[in-house]
C-alpha cells in the first residue's frame, strides 16, 4: 500500500525537526533505500515488525507500504507529531510508544516472534543487539534482525577469527545465530552525514548448541576479549573454571582470544558449564 503522504523532507521541515547528536540520530531520507532495506528480512505482508528509533519515520513509512505491521518505540517527544501522521494514513499497521528501548522489554510488547528493523541510534545499537542476542529462551522471540550500524560495527559483528575485527560481538553473533552484511550505505545518505559510513546487518536465529546458558559464553568472551592482547590463560584467569575448561577442551593456554573460533569458544564454555 502506499501512504500519500508528502515526501520525508518536507515532514522533517513543517514539524521543525533536526537530528540529535546526544541521541544518535541521523535521518536517512532516500525512499528507495529505505524501501530496500525494508525488503531486507523478506516478504513483510502480515508481519509483525518492532522497530526502535524511528525518528521521523521514514523506514516506517517503507515497513508498512511492505505490508508490515508495526510497533515503534520513540523516546524524542518531537518525532510523535510525525509518526502520528503515519499511523494517521495507515489505519490499526502502527502502534507508536513513547520510551526508551534500553528501559522496556521488547519481548513483552508481541504475541508472537517479530521481526525487528532499526535504524538504530548508534549510541544504543550495541547494547541493545547484545540484549537480543542473550535471548533466553532459544529460539528468541523475534524472527530475525535487521539493524543498521556504523560499518565498522557490521564488520565486528561479521567477522571471522584472525581478523582485526574479531571479538566479542563476532562470537555472541555467531555462535547460535547467522550474521551477513547486507548492504552498505555513505555517509551521504543521512543528514546529517555522519563521519563514517553505515550498514544493515541480517542476523536470523540457528540452532543452539546444547547445554550452554547465554550468560556463560557472554562471560567467557567478556574475559577473554577485555584483554584481548594478553594469552587466555592471562586473561581469563580471573573466571572460576576457565583454566580448567581450556585445558580440559586441549586449548592451548598461550593463544590469544582472537585466534580461537567460535565453536571453540562454545566447548569451552561447556566445559565451564560442566
Amino acid at each position: 500500500m502506499k501512504l500519500g503522504l508528502p515526501p520525508l523532507r518536507e515532514t522533517i521541515a513543517a514539524h521543525g525537526l533536526t537530528a540529535k547528536k546526544a541521541l544518535g540520530q541521523n535521518f536517512l531520507l532516500d525512499p528507495n533505500l529505505l524501501a530496500k532495506i525494508a525488503r531486507i528480512p523478506g516478504d513483510l505482508t502480515d508481519q509483525t515488525v518492532y522497530e526502535v528509533g524511528p525518528g521521523p519515520g521514514g523506514l516506517t513509512r517503507a515497513l508498512i507500504e511492505a505490508g508490515a505491521t508495526v510497533t515503534a518505540v520513540e523516546r524524542d517527544a518531537r518525532c510523535l507529531p510525525a509518526l502520528a501522521e503515519i499511523a494517521e494514513a495507515a489505519p490499526g499497521r502502527l502502534t507508536i510508544r513513547e520510551d526508551d528501548a534500553l528501559a522496556i522489554d521488547g519481548q513483552a510488547l508481541f504475541t508472537r516472534p517479530a521481526h525487528i528493523v532499526a535504524n538504530l541510534p548508534y549510541n544504543i545499537g550495541t547494547a541493545l543487539l547484545v540484549r537480543w542476542l542473550e535471548a533466553d529462551p532459544w529460539p528468541p522471540w523475534w524472527a530475525s534482525l535487521s539493524l543498521m550500524f556504523q560499518r565498522e560495527v557490521a564488520k565486528r559483528i561479521t567477522a571471522k577469527p584472525d581478523s582485526g575485527a574479531y571479538g566479542r560481538l563476532s562470537v555472541l553473533a555467531q555462535w547460535r545465530s547467522k550474521p551477513k552484511i547486507a548492504m552498505t550505505l555513505p555517509a551521504r545518505a543521512f543528514v546529517p552525514a555522519p563521519k563514517v559510513e553505515s550498514a544493515v546487518v541480517h542476523i536470523i536465529p540457528a540452532k543452539a548448541p546444547a547445554g550452554i546458558r547465554p550468560a556463560t559464553i557472554s562471560r567467557l568472551t567478556a574475559a577473554a576479549f577485555g584483554q584481548r592482547r594478553k594469552m587466555l590463560r592471562t586473561s581469563l584467569k580471573s573466571l572460576p573454571g576457565a583454566l580448567d575448561a581450556l585445558e580440559a577442551t586441549g586449548t592451548d593456554g598461550q593463544r590469544r582470544a582472537e585466534t580461537l573460533s567460535v565453536e571453540e569458544f562454545v566447548a569451552i564454555a561447556k566445559q565451564l558449564e560442566n
